[in-house]
Protein backbone atom coordinates (compact mmCIF):
# COMPACT_ATOMS: atom_id res chain seq x y z
CA UNK A 1 0.00 0.00 0.00
CA UNK A 2 1.16 3.56 -0.74
CA UNK A 3 0.41 6.50 1.31
CA UNK A 4 0.91 9.81 0.90
CA UNK A 5 4.69 11.33 2.23
CA UNK A 6 6.61 14.26 3.30
CA UNK A 7 10.08 15.33 3.83
CA UNK A 8 11.68 16.26 6.91
CA UNK A 9 13.18 19.54 6.27
CA UNK A 10 15.06 20.72 3.25
CA UNK A 11 17.49 18.09 4.69
CA UNK A 12 15.95 15.07 6.19
CA UNK A 13 14.50 11.94 4.43
CA UNK A 14 10.81 11.56 2.25
CA UNK A 15 8.84 9.67 4.99
CA UNK A 16 5.38 8.51 5.00
CA UNK A 17 2.79 11.34 5.94
CA UNK A 18 2.16 9.69 9.56
CA UNK A 19 4.69 8.08 11.70
CA UNK A 20 4.16 5.39 14.31
CA UNK A 21 5.25 6.24 17.82
CA UNK A 22 6.06 3.34 19.45
CA UNK A 23 6.99 4.47 23.19
CA UNK A 24 3.08 3.42 24.53
CA UNK A 25 3.98 -0.46 23.14
CA UNK A 26 6.59 -0.49 25.95
CA UNK A 27 6.19 2.05 28.76
CA UNK A 28 4.18 4.44 30.09
CA UNK A 29 0.78 3.89 29.25
CA UNK A 30 -0.50 1.31 31.18
CA UNK A 31 0.06 -2.55 30.32
CA UNK A 32 1.33 -3.61 26.96
CA UNK A 33 0.77 -6.66 24.50
CA UNK A 34 4.20 -7.76 23.02
CA UNK A 35 2.41 -9.52 20.30
CA UNK A 36 0.26 -7.26 19.52
CA UNK A 37 2.39 -4.34 19.32
CA UNK A 38 4.58 -6.25 16.70
CA UNK A 39 1.47 -6.82 14.84
CA UNK A 40 1.08 -3.32 14.78
CA UNK A 41 4.39 -2.23 13.25
CA UNK A 42 4.01 -4.66 10.61
CA UNK A 43 0.12 -3.89 10.14
CA UNK A 44 2.10 -0.20 9.58
CA UNK A 45 4.85 -1.32 7.43
CA UNK A 46 2.15 -2.83 5.70
CA UNK A 47 0.03 0.38 5.01
CA UNK A 48 2.90 2.07 4.07
CA UNK A 49 4.19 4.17 7.12
CA UNK A 50 7.79 3.80 6.95
CA UNK A 51 9.00 6.16 9.68
CA UNK A 52 9.01 4.30 13.39
CA UNK A 53 9.86 6.57 16.63
CA UNK A 54 11.60 4.89 19.66
CA UNK A 55 13.77 6.29 22.58
CA UNK A 56 16.65 4.43 23.89
CA UNK A 57 15.25 5.05 27.58
CA UNK A 58 11.62 3.56 26.39
CA UNK A 59 11.31 1.29 29.13
CA UNK A 60 15.37 1.13 29.19
CA UNK A 61 15.64 -0.44 25.79
CA UNK A 62 12.83 -2.95 25.43
CA UNK A 63 10.86 -0.57 22.92
CA UNK A 64 14.26 -0.51 20.37
CA UNK A 65 14.93 -4.35 21.30
CA UNK A 66 10.68 -4.92 20.32
CA UNK A 67 10.97 -3.15 17.28
CA UNK A 68 14.56 -4.96 16.19
CA UNK A 69 12.16 -7.81 16.48
CA UNK A 70 9.58 -6.50 14.52
CA UNK A 71 11.67 -5.66 11.75
CA UNK A 72 14.14 -9.30 11.94
CA UNK A 73 10.14 -11.10 10.66
CA UNK A 74 8.77 -8.63 8.69
CA UNK A 75 9.42 -8.86 4.66
CA UNK A 76 12.57 -7.57 3.36
CA UNK A 77 11.26 -4.88 1.46
CA UNK A 78 9.11 -3.73 4.18
CA UNK A 79 12.86 -3.67 6.50
CA UNK A 80 14.21 -1.66 3.92
CA UNK A 81 11.73 1.28 3.90
CA UNK A 82 11.34 1.26 7.12
CA UNK A 83 13.12 4.78 8.94
CA UNK A 84 14.07 5.32 12.72
CA UNK A 85 13.80 7.88 14.14
CA UNK A 86 15.61 7.48 17.77
CA UNK A 87 15.72 9.56 20.86
CA UNK A 88 18.68 9.51 23.51
CA UNK A 89 20.36 10.92 26.85
CA UNK A 90 17.90 10.69 29.46
CA UNK A 91 19.09 8.74 32.27
CA UNK A 92 17.07 6.33 34.48
CA UNK A 93 17.66 4.45 37.28
CA UNK A 94 16.72 0.51 37.89
CA UNK A 95 13.46 1.84 40.22
CA UNK A 96 12.58 3.28 36.21
CA UNK A 97 12.99 6.83 38.13
CA UNK A 98 14.16 9.49 35.83
CA UNK A 99 17.68 11.11 36.48
CA UNK A 100 18.62 13.97 34.13
CA UNK A 101 19.91 13.93 30.41
CA UNK A 102 23.20 13.52 29.29
CA UNK A 103 24.42 15.28 25.94
CA UNK A 104 27.94 14.90 26.34
CA UNK A 105 29.83 13.84 23.34
CA UNK A 106 31.25 10.69 24.48
CA UNK A 107 28.01 10.28 25.80
CA UNK A 108 26.17 10.43 22.33
CA UNK A 109 28.27 7.92 20.66
CA UNK A 110 27.85 5.42 23.69
CA UNK A 111 24.46 5.72 23.54
CA UNK A 112 24.33 5.36 19.64
CA UNK A 113 26.17 1.96 19.79
CA UNK A 114 23.58 0.43 22.34
CA UNK A 115 20.91 1.52 19.95
CA UNK A 116 22.29 0.19 17.45
CA UNK A 117 22.63 -3.09 18.71
CA UNK A 118 19.11 -3.63 20.54
CA UNK A 119 17.83 -1.96 16.99
CA UNK A 120 19.74 -4.73 14.98
CA UNK A 121 20.57 -1.79 12.28
CA UNK A 122 23.75 -0.42 11.12
CA UNK A 123 22.62 2.69 11.24
CA UNK A 124 19.62 5.32 12.19
CA UNK A 125 17.69 7.29 9.97
CA UNK A 126 17.20 9.96 13.04
CA UNK A 127 19.34 10.73 16.02
CA UNK A 128 18.30 13.32 18.59
CA UNK A 129 18.81 14.18 22.42
CA UNK A 130 15.29 13.73 24.13
CA UNK A 131 15.57 17.23 26.21
CA UNK A 132 18.67 19.82 26.47
CA UNK A 133 21.36 18.90 28.47
CA UNK A 134 21.67 22.65 30.44
CA UNK A 135 25.11 21.38 31.27
CA UNK A 136 26.46 20.83 27.77
CA UNK A 137 26.13 23.15 24.83
CA UNK A 138 24.09 21.98 22.19
CA UNK A 139 26.62 22.74 19.83
CA UNK A 140 28.81 20.00 21.36
CA UNK A 141 25.42 17.46 21.06
CA UNK A 142 25.02 17.68 18.08
CA UNK A 143 28.38 18.06 16.56
CA UNK A 144 28.61 14.73 18.06
CA UNK A 145 25.94 13.41 15.98
CA UNK A 146 27.71 14.92 13.29
CA UNK A 147 30.49 13.27 13.86
CA UNK A 148 28.44 9.95 13.69
CA UNK A 149 26.38 11.28 10.25
CA UNK A 150 30.23 10.98 8.66
CA UNK A 151 31.08 7.76 10.07
CA UNK A 152 27.50 5.80 8.64
CA UNK A 153 26.10 5.17 11.95
CA UNK A 154 23.46 7.60 11.51
CA UNK A 155 21.74 9.47 8.12
CA UNK A 156 20.12 12.50 9.68
CA UNK A 157 20.31 14.92 13.00
CA UNK A 158 17.01 16.04 14.84
CA UNK A 159 15.75 18.35 17.88
CA UNK A 160 13.45 17.56 20.80
CA UNK A 161 11.49 19.80 22.28
CA UNK A 162 14.06 22.89 22.43
CA UNK A 163 13.24 26.61 21.79
CA UNK A 164 13.93 28.72 18.92
CA UNK A 165 17.78 30.16 20.55
CA UNK A 166 18.80 26.34 20.27
CA UNK A 167 17.48 25.57 17.17
CA UNK A 168 19.15 28.53 15.77
CA UNK A 169 22.92 27.66 17.16
CA UNK A 170 21.90 23.64 16.44
CA UNK A 171 21.45 24.64 12.97
CA UNK A 172 24.73 26.46 12.62
CA UNK A 173 26.74 23.34 13.97
CA UNK A 174 25.56 21.51 11.28
CA UNK A 175 22.08 20.23 9.22
CA UNK A 176 19.00 19.80 11.21
CA UNK A 177 16.31 17.60 9.86
CA UNK A 178 13.63 18.01 12.22
CA UNK A 179 12.31 19.01 15.18
CA UNK A 180 10.25 16.53 17.36
CA UNK A 181 7.98 18.45 19.49
CA UNK A 182 4.21 18.04 21.04
CA UNK A 183 1.84 19.87 18.88
CA UNK A 184 -1.29 19.30 18.79
CA UNK A 185 -5.51 21.05 18.79
CA UNK A 186 -4.74 21.14 22.49
CA UNK A 187 -0.91 21.80 22.56
CA UNK A 188 -0.39 24.94 19.94
CA UNK A 189 2.68 26.66 21.83
CA UNK A 190 5.27 26.27 18.77
CA UNK A 191 3.01 28.27 16.73
CA UNK A 192 4.33 31.32 18.38
CA UNK A 193 7.97 31.13 17.70
CA UNK A 194 9.54 27.97 17.45
CA UNK A 195 7.26 26.96 14.06
CA UNK A 196 8.56 30.15 12.31
CA UNK A 197 11.94 29.32 13.17
CA UNK A 198 11.48 26.21 11.65
CA UNK A 199 10.05 27.21 8.18
CA UNK A 200 12.85 29.76 8.02
CA UNK A 201 15.69 27.44 8.42
CA UNK A 202 14.02 24.52 6.34
CA UNK A 203 13.43 22.46 9.75
CA UNK A 204 10.42 19.69 9.62
CA UNK A 205 8.30 18.99 12.71
CA UNK A 206 7.50 15.52 13.64
CA UNK A 207 4.60 16.18 15.63
CA UNK A 208 4.21 13.92 18.95
CA UNK A 209 0.68 13.96 21.23
CA UNK A 210 -1.43 14.87 18.83
CA UNK A 211 -3.84 12.63 20.12
CA UNK A 212 -2.66 14.27 23.38
CA UNK A 213 -1.92 11.20 24.69
CA UNK A 214 -5.39 9.76 24.11
CA UNK A 215 -7.18 12.92 25.79
CA UNK A 216 -8.50 14.06 22.59
CA UNK A 217 -8.69 10.38 20.95
CA UNK A 218 -12.54 10.64 21.82
CA UNK A 219 -12.12 7.25 23.69
CA UNK A 220 -11.02 8.51 26.72
CA UNK A 221 -13.89 8.78 29.62
CA UNK A 222 -13.82 10.71 33.32
CA UNK A 223 -14.56 7.15 34.51
CA UNK A 224 -11.41 5.44 33.33
CA UNK A 225 -8.76 3.99 35.77
CA UNK A 226 -5.19 4.60 35.33
CA UNK A 227 -2.99 2.28 36.83
CA UNK A 228 0.56 3.52 38.39
CA UNK A 229 2.40 2.13 35.65
CA UNK A 230 0.68 5.08 33.38
CA UNK A 231 1.60 8.21 33.17
CA UNK A 232 -1.54 9.72 32.50
CA UNK A 233 -2.53 8.98 36.33
CA UNK A 234 0.13 11.85 36.99
CA UNK A 235 -0.31 14.34 33.74
CA UNK A 236 -2.23 17.69 34.86
CA UNK A 237 -4.48 17.47 31.82
CA UNK A 238 -6.24 13.97 33.13
CA UNK A 239 -6.38 15.31 36.96
CA UNK A 240 -9.90 16.46 38.12
CA UNK A 241 -11.89 19.51 37.06
CA UNK A 242 -8.54 19.63 34.52
CA UNK A 243 -9.90 16.65 33.06
CA UNK A 244 -13.53 17.01 32.73
CA UNK A 245 -12.90 21.05 30.78
CA UNK A 246 -10.96 18.95 28.72
CA UNK A 247 -13.27 16.24 27.80
CA UNK A 248 -16.03 18.79 27.27
CA UNK A 249 -13.65 20.29 24.53
CA UNK A 250 -13.62 16.82 22.91
CA UNK A 251 -17.91 16.58 22.64
CA UNK A 252 -17.88 19.59 20.74
CA UNK A 253 -15.27 18.49 18.52
CA UNK A 254 -16.77 15.03 18.44
CA UNK A 255 -20.42 17.06 17.05
CA UNK A 256 -17.93 18.53 13.94
CA UNK A 257 -16.16 14.57 13.59
CA UNK A 258 -19.88 13.38 13.51
CA UNK A 259 -21.06 16.12 10.82
CA UNK A 260 -18.13 14.73 8.75
CA UNK A 261 -18.91 11.16 9.52
CA UNK A 262 -15.27 10.41 10.72
CA UNK A 263 -14.36 9.85 14.20
CA UNK A 264 -12.67 12.53 16.96
CA UNK A 265 -9.33 11.03 16.51
CA UNK A 266 -9.41 11.52 12.24
CA UNK A 267 -10.59 14.89 12.98
CA UNK A 268 -7.63 15.43 15.50
CA UNK A 269 -5.24 14.14 13.55
CA UNK A 270 -6.52 15.74 10.02
CA UNK A 271 -6.02 19.18 11.85
CA UNK A 272 -2.11 18.36 12.85
CA UNK A 273 -1.88 17.54 8.83
CA UNK A 274 -3.62 20.47 7.47
CA UNK A 275 -0.85 22.71 9.74
CA UNK A 276 1.59 22.37 6.62
CA UNK A 277 3.67 19.63 4.46
CA UNK A 278 6.26 20.05 6.99
CA UNK A 279 4.71 19.19 9.79
CA UNK A 280 4.50 14.90 9.99
CA UNK A 281 2.41 13.62 12.88
CA UNK A 282 3.31 10.93 14.81
CA UNK A 283 0.18 8.50 15.87
CA UNK A 284 0.94 6.62 19.12
CA UNK A 285 -1.48 3.50 18.03
CA UNK A 286 -0.75 0.51 19.91
CA UNK A 287 -3.55 -1.60 18.47
CA UNK A 288 -4.15 -2.48 14.91
CA UNK A 289 -7.42 -1.08 15.56
CA UNK A 290 -6.13 2.00 16.55
CA UNK A 291 -3.86 2.23 13.75
CA UNK A 292 -6.57 1.59 11.43
CA UNK A 293 -8.25 4.38 12.90
CA UNK A 294 -5.64 7.06 12.85
CA UNK A 295 -4.80 6.02 9.23
CA UNK A 296 -8.11 7.13 8.35
CA UNK A 297 -7.04 10.50 8.65
CA UNK A 298 -4.89 10.75 5.67
CA UNK A 299 -8.45 10.72 3.92
CA UNK A 300 -10.25 13.25 5.96
CA UNK A 301 -9.76 16.88 4.06
CA UNK A 302 -10.97 19.99 6.02
CA UNK A 303 -12.28 22.90 4.28
CA UNK A 304 -12.16 26.65 5.61
CA UNK A 305 -15.01 26.06 7.09
CA UNK A 306 -14.63 22.80 8.86
CA UNK A 307 -11.28 24.48 10.38
CA UNK A 308 -12.98 27.60 11.78
CA UNK A 309 -15.94 25.21 13.36
CA UNK A 310 -12.76 23.33 14.89
CA UNK A 311 -11.27 26.82 16.43
CA UNK A 312 -14.23 27.60 17.82
CA UNK A 313 -14.99 24.22 19.53
CA UNK A 314 -11.52 24.15 20.44
CA UNK A 315 -9.41 27.65 20.57
CA UNK A 316 -5.83 28.00 20.93
CA UNK A 317 -4.86 27.14 24.53
CA UNK A 318 -8.41 25.84 25.59
CA UNK A 319 -6.88 23.34 27.69
CA UNK A 320 -6.72 23.21 31.24
CA UNK A 321 -3.37 21.98 32.75
CA UNK A 322 -0.18 21.49 31.30
CA UNK A 323 1.32 19.11 29.11
CA UNK A 324 3.83 17.69 31.89
CA UNK A 325 3.59 17.59 35.70
CA UNK A 326 5.86 21.04 36.90
CA UNK A 327 9.08 18.79 37.52
CA UNK A 328 9.33 17.68 33.64
CA UNK A 329 7.85 21.17 32.59
CA UNK A 330 11.11 22.51 33.84
CA UNK A 331 13.20 20.46 31.35
CA UNK A 332 11.18 21.60 28.22
CA UNK A 333 13.00 24.49 26.06
CA UNK A 334 9.61 24.76 24.44
CA UNK A 335 6.65 25.56 26.66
Amino acid sequence: MTIQTRTLGNTGPQVSALGLGCMGMSALYGDVDRTESIATIHAALDAGVTLLDTGDFYAMGHNEMLIGEALRAAPAAQREQALISVKFGALRDPDGGWTGYDGRPAAVKNFAAYSLQRLGVDHIDVYRIARLDPHVPIEETVGAIAELVEKGWVRHIGLSEVGADTIRRAAATAPIADLQIEYSLISRGIEEEVLPTTRELGIGITAYGVLSRGLISGHFTAERQLGANDFRAISPRFQGENLQHNLNLVEALRKIAEQKGVTVAQIAIAWVLSRGTDIVPLVGARTRQRLTESLGALDVTLDEADLAAIERAVPADAAAGDRYPAAQMAHLGSK
